[in-house]
């Protein structure tokens, strides 16, 4: 079925409709909406859109009539997380006014890239279409907590950067105060030797943390190659068995038929080990749970943003996934795990998965967390050789 109809909203486009389409009939009240407001009909197709939604969409209401929302078309140009699908199946059910807060849209530009902004939607019954719904985008202040964010985080890079002028400095001293305690040591008697052996042991843990802190604020790219992520992580789980993770079940769980990645490969056994160590480590802890899988797997479907180098997104098909079985990860810590100086340990250093995340990001690749009691699992998404 194919019809002329013209829309109330815009009165000098005469809009060719089928399938029964129809634009929403708005009254004139419409443009003077204060929020970014949508129309879709009953089978989630765009009726209309007022110059806000179009500004904050970053799309036209010509261009996108008739077009459902998150179809094939709309995606190239939107998209949408989580999908508002449940949103509207609710409201065909019959409910009024349904409010769901932190969606965030992710809109492409002419140049490949792509800028996201976050709103909490606002949906209810709409008097025309029959059967649609009209959506209200209230955008969250999400400008002042990026600040703040990103302020926290150049303020800890400055930190970092700080830290590791002094690091050199700090490690000579060193050298000489654990040499001198352990001359001192050979000449004390058992009960004062305990002390002089603090003194060392501390001292080497200072070392070990400057040398973290320098890795950290380390520039020079990864070299990267051809290698075979199996290698890898076998190197990984022979390391842990026989050391920190002497006592757990570290589960091989590999798909032999996948390609070599493109990463520096002294690089990913470190983000391995580390990742591996804080899962028996937490196990430890907690005295909860016996068992830490290595699984690799294949997923074609996972891309980068959109980049004006990579205007497809940069493929990263190759998954690792370091799943542990353990207490889980605090909820108030999962969002910022990654941050530097954030950790869940007494006496942690917070920087351990801050350079996991550092050196991830200068491969190009990607990490994500899960994390609930008993089930928590860090996922590494590599490109191809």
């Amino acid at each position: 079925m194919t019809s002329r109809v013209r829309s109330e909203m815009l009165p000098d486009l005469e809009v060719e409709t089928a399938g029964g389409f129809i634009p929403a009939e708005v009254g004139p009240n419409w443009s003077a909406l204060p929020l970014p407001a949508i129309i879709l009909d009953a089978q989630g197709r765009i009726a209309a859109m007022n110059d806000l939604a179009e500004a904050f969409l970053n799309i036209s209401c010509r261009s996108s009539l008739g077009h459902a929302l998150e179809g094939p078309e709309m995606l190239k140009r939107l998209r949408i997380v989580p999908s508002l699908g449940s949103i509207l199946e609710r409201m065909r059910e019959g409910h009024e006014a349904l409010n769901h807060a932190g969606v965030r849209f992710e809109i492409g530009d002419r140049s490949g890239g792509h800028s996201d902004r976050v709103a909490t939607v606002h949906a209810g019954q709409a008097p025309s279409p029959e059967g649609g719904t009209v959506i209200l985008l209230a955008p969250s202040d999400g400008g002042g907590r990026l600040g703040q964010g990103q302020a926290a985080r150049s303020a800890a890079r400055s930190a970092i950067g700080m830290a590791e002028m002094l690091a050199h400095e700090i490690k000579n001293p060193l050298a000489g105060i654990r040499g001198a305690a352990q001359l001192i040591g050979m000449n004390l008697e058992a009960e004062d030797r305990d002390l002089a052996d603090l003194i060392v042991a501390e001292s080497r843990r200072i070392v070990e943390l400057l040398d973290q802190v320098e890795r950290f604020g380390d520039t020079s790219a990864p070299r990267l190659a051809a290698v075979n992520i199996h290698d890898v992580l076998e190197r990984v789980r022979r390391s842990a068995a026989v050391g920190f993770g002497r006592g757990l079940r570290i589960v091989p769980d590999y798909d032999p038929s996948l390609p070599p990645a493109l990463v520096d490969s002294d690089q990913l056994v470190q983000v391995c080990l580390n990742l591996v160590k804080n899962a028996a480590e937490a196990i430890g802890r907690a005295g909860q749970g016996t068992t830490i899988r290595l699984r690799s797997f294949y997923d074609g479907t996972l891309r980068l943003a959109p980049t004006e180098a990579e205007p497809q997104g940069r493929s990263l098909p190759l998954q690792i996934e370091i799943e542990d079985d353990g207490p889980g990860i605090p909820e108030s810590l999962i969002g910022a795990v990654f941050e530097p100086f954030v950790s869940g340990r007494e006496n942690g250093t917070g920087l351990g998965l801050a350079l996991v995340s550092k050196i991830i990001t200068d491969h190009g690749a990607w990490i994500a967390l899960e994390s609930r009691p008993g089930r928590t699992v860090f996922r590494i998404s590599l490109p191809k050789a």
